[in-house]
């Protein structure tokens, strides 16, 4: 029997927390759980200085500040802009306000949304299901391009830990420019699902480059059964540098081409990918962060969830799935700087 997305992420989590064990992050040391941030390599550098990467940011969370953030990035972007957007299940109700990225999309001249397909069971497993979904959620202001509607590419992954390549949705290429626009927020499997994450899994072709990231390149079941999810694929460390594999390639592909804006919303543990089922978010919205810089912008984001009084939930979930590895495994990649330079435009 087809695994529904539902059990998918009983069989996720119960999976990823059996698995956890001693809770390691990078340096292979263990760590109390809420002890201390295992914050990998970081540190906010005082103002001005030259080698760290620059993240801005802003307490408010609305159309305007979003559109003000990104005209302090948007120096490389031109052409035929995508912005990579988690559009989410049918009636998600933590998914990024649709007015708000509307007006935030009108402001970009040629863009569009781009998505793709899932690898789990759910509302947006066919392209036909996907469309109806981008329906009901709101998302018709603007055209919504499925890039792996009719198949993939394969990105190559210049040095990476364990990949080669990874299929990407096929109409990726016809993009000059990406705009990653992600709700930062818990995720089942990654712990947290920033910026790696949404170009990570979400540019990767549903039949084809999701496999390679869930490492189920030996599985035969499409979509996966729950043996599948629970047996088949690796978690913790492996998965998180086969998510950074995958970001390699996209960020390799469009160089300076590429941007990304964090909006920290509604932050569940969860996922949006979990719809209506996802966790009532137990922690207080936070801002909004730009950067050029994939590492140091999902970097900061991290150390302000690690900085917040009421981020429990969301710290124990990155620790059980070893959620911090995306940080380090991107500096191993030499993806971006780990140490940044918090702008704040309030």
């Amino acid at each position: 029997m087809d695994i529904s997305r539902r059990d998918f992420f009983k069989i996720a989590g119960a999976t990823a927390v059996a698995a956890a064990g001693g809770l390691t992050f990078g340096s292979g040391e263990k760590n109390i759980v809420h002890a201390q941030a295992p914050v990998v390599g970081s540190k906010m550098v005082k103002s001005g200085s030259s080698s760290a990467a620059k993240v801005y940011f802003t307490k408010k969370i609305d159309a305007d500040h979003l559109i003000k953030l990104y005209k302090m990035i948007n120096d490389s972007i031109y052409g035929k802009v995508g912005i990579k957007l988690h559009t989410g299940e049918k009636n998600g109700p933590n998914i990024l306000p649709r007015d708000m990225v509307q007006k935030f999309q009108s402001q970009v001249p040629n863009s569009n949304i781009i998505e793709t397909n899932t690898m789990y069971l759910g509302d947006r497993y066919t392209t036909a299901g996907h469309r109806e979904t981008l329906k009901i959620n709101g998302w018709n202001f603007c055209p919504v391009d499925i890039m792996d509607e009719e198949g993939g590419v394969a990105f190559p992954v210049n040095g990476g830990l364990h990949l080669q390549e990874v299929v990407m949705g096929k109409n990726l290429v016809n993009y000059d420019s990406i705009i990653v626009l992600t709700h930062f927020k818990g995720h089942m499997m990654g712990g947290y699902g920033g910026a790696l994450k949404n170009i990570a899994i979400g540019m990767a072709s549903g039949q084809m480059g999701k496999r390679q990231v869930h490492g189920y390149t030996e599985g035969t079941n499409m979509p996966p059964t729950g043996d599948d999810w629970a047996h088949n694929m690796p978690v913790q460390d492996r998965f998180m540098e086969n998510m950074a594999d995958s970001g390699k390639a996209t960020c390799d592909h469009f160089g300076k081409r590429i941007v990304f804006l964090n909006v920290m919303r509604r932050i569940s543990v969860d996922c949006d990918c979990a719809g209506t089922s996802a966790a009532e978010p137990t922690m207080g919205d936070i801002g909004i962060c730009a950067s050029t810089d994939i590492l140091a912008i999902d970097q900061a984001c991290v150390d302000m969830v690690y900085a917040a009084k009421d981020s429990k939930d969301l710290k124990e979930r990155i620790e059980s799935r070893h959620g911090m590895r995306q940080l380090s495994a991107m500096a191993e990649l030499k993806m971006g700087n780990p140490n940044y330079e918090l702008i704040s435009v309030d």
